[in-house]
């Protein structure tokens, strides 16, 4: 084993390789430049038609039934303030990546949940924060965007942590949406009585908000409340995804998401805001899934520190994070970590958009 590079397997030291497809080319139909879709139709359809389309969306028609309600909630909320923890208890299983680290989440995330009646789209976003970087700029820039349009803003306020600042400058642009507005105060179950009767007393005085709720997400305290308040706000309307769509994150995004937390949970200092995460390998063979994975950082010293003595660092890394990804994928999994120093990444436009952080993706 080199001293940059770790193989994390299940049951499994051997693995046969498998030759890539080759990408094959498709021909396209050819299109008529002056196709006319309704060249058919007589002046009474083509009335029928914009009629209907005027009346607007027939939710049965998505197979949802009458007096069904959808549509998005955005968490919006200072770094920190238990935004991913609420969307996996919702979700009822862990798929966002959480740890004590602030802008924990640099990627907009969203969890389809269904309930009788309901379908909410709720979108985990990354935490409002003053930017020391080209990385935060976007990171605030993407969580912004989300304000304004989604049917219910959820503003996150951690129960143990005084209203400071930033809550109030995150607090400016949810009362300028037009969305429903939740205060959401999280971490019940850590904070006393005095703390969530303070904390709610000073939010109130922020932003003039639709509902209140108290919530701690790892005890399941009013998770599903929480549900309950914000499908009452939704509108009417289709089912946007089908029953058994989970996150829109591609397989990839999964995978150096895991392999982030777990960077994340054992290094300190300025080594979590320096690395970013590719996935560069992803190859299903028979009952297993093999996954590389390429960590970068910023310096030669934090990528020391990531490999560790010996390679003992980047090896729990490894193990730890294929044990969640074998969960999520439902099967045995071959992880191969690799270490790289890409300097300054966090101020190169080009790069953040290649780790998938910019605003735009």
């Amino acid at each position: 084993m080199s001293d940059q590079s770790i193989h994390s397997h299940s049951a499994l030291d051997d693995v046969d390789e498998r030759s890539l497809l080759e990408d094959a080319d498709v021909d396209l139909f050819d299109v008529e430049q002056d196709f006319d879709p309704f060249a058919d139709l007589d002046d009474d359809e083509l009335d029928a038609m914009l009629a209907k389309a005027e009346g607007g969306f027939d939710a049965t028609a998505s197979g949802a039934p009458e007096g069904f309600r959808s549509g998005f909630v955005a968490l919006v909320g200072r770094p920190n303030a238990g935004k991913s923890t609420l969307l996996n208890a919702c979700f009822g299983q862990k798929v966002a990546i959480t740890s004590p680290v602030a802008q924990t989440t640099r990627r907009r995330m969203r969890a389809v949940i269904n309930r009788e009646g309901c379908q909410i789209v709720i979108v985990d976003t990354p935490g409002l924060h003053k930017p020391k970087d080209s990385l935060g700029s976007e990171l605030n820039k993407s969580a912004l965007s989300e304000i304004g349009d989604v049917d219910v803003v959820a503003f996150l306020v951690d129960a143990t942590k005084p209203i400071g600042r930033g809550d109030a400058w995150v607090a400016e642009h949810v009362a300028a949406s037009r969305a429903t507005k939740i205060l959401v105060l999280t971490k019940a179950d850590i904070a006393n009585p005095q703390q969530v009767a303070s904390q709610l007393e000073e939010a109130r005085k922020l932003v003039d908000f639709d509902e209140e709720l108290v919530v701690s997400s790892t005890e399941g305290f009013n998770v599903e409340a929480f549900v309950s308040v914000v499908a009452s706000y939704l509108p009417e309307g289709p089912k946007w995804f089908p029953d058994d769509m989970g996150v829109d994150a591609s397989d990839e995004t999964l995978v150096s998401e895991f392999v982030r937390e777990k960077v994340l949970l054992h290094t300190r200092e300025e080594i979590p805001h320096a690395v970013g995460v590719l996935c560069d390998g992803f190859e299903y063979k028979r009952d297993l899934l093999k996954l590389h994975a390429t960590i970068y950082v910023e310096r030669e010293g934090q990528k020391g520190i990531l490999i560790g003595k010996r390679g003992e660092m980047i090896k729990r890394i490894g193990i730890e994070a294929r044990r969640d990804l074998e969960r999520i994928f439902d099967t045995r999994v071959y992880l191969e970590l690799d270490v790289k120093v890409k300097q300054g990444w966090r101020e190169d436009q080009g790069q953040i958009r290649r780790f998938g952080y910019s605003a735009d993706e």
